[in-house]
């Protein structure tokens, strides 16, 4: 299928959006790394009841369908997000990770190995982030 074809999926979504799935759980709190699991896991009652009472995005990483211009970290061709993330981040690996979301990725299809460098630190919901976290999930104002 060749890749114009495919549907784009966000690797930080939430749990509600369509065709979400468990990308990875967060491990540790300061300084917290995402272990990708092997195979998706669909997000259903069943996952969510597992972290209760913590949000899903403080303990999970979730990718679903990229919301496009639904999104407002979308500015119409490119995620702002990723570009930050690249930008304002530094690598936290040296090699690509073991990821089974990079043939449909965004953030991999949008800026390669410097996404997935950095993507094992990003927690989609932080409950305390420091600046630099606080200015990288800063969506743009357009």
């Amino acid at each position: 299928m060749p890749e114009r074809d495919m549907k784009s999926m966000c690797p930080s979504a939430q749990p509600e959006m369509t065709g979400s799935r468990v990308l990875g759980v967060v491990e540790g709190e300061a300084g917290a790394r995402v272990r990708y699991l092997s195979k998706p896991l669909p997000v259903d009652g069943k996952v969510l009841n597992l972290v209760t009472p913590m949000r899903p995005t403080e303990v999970l990483r979730i990718a679903a369908d990229c919301a496009t211009t639904a999104c407002t970290n979308f500015d119409g061709t490119h995620c702002t997000l990723v570009q930050r993330i690249t930008r304002l981040l530094p690598p936290v690996v040296s090699t690509l990770p073991a990821c089974h979301l990079r043939p449909t990725c965004r953030w991999w299809h949008q800026e390669k190995a410097e996404a997935c460098m950095r993507c094992p630190q990003i927690v989609t919901t932080t409950v305390a982030p420091a600046s630099v976290q606080r200015e990288v999930a800063e969506p743009p104002h357009l």
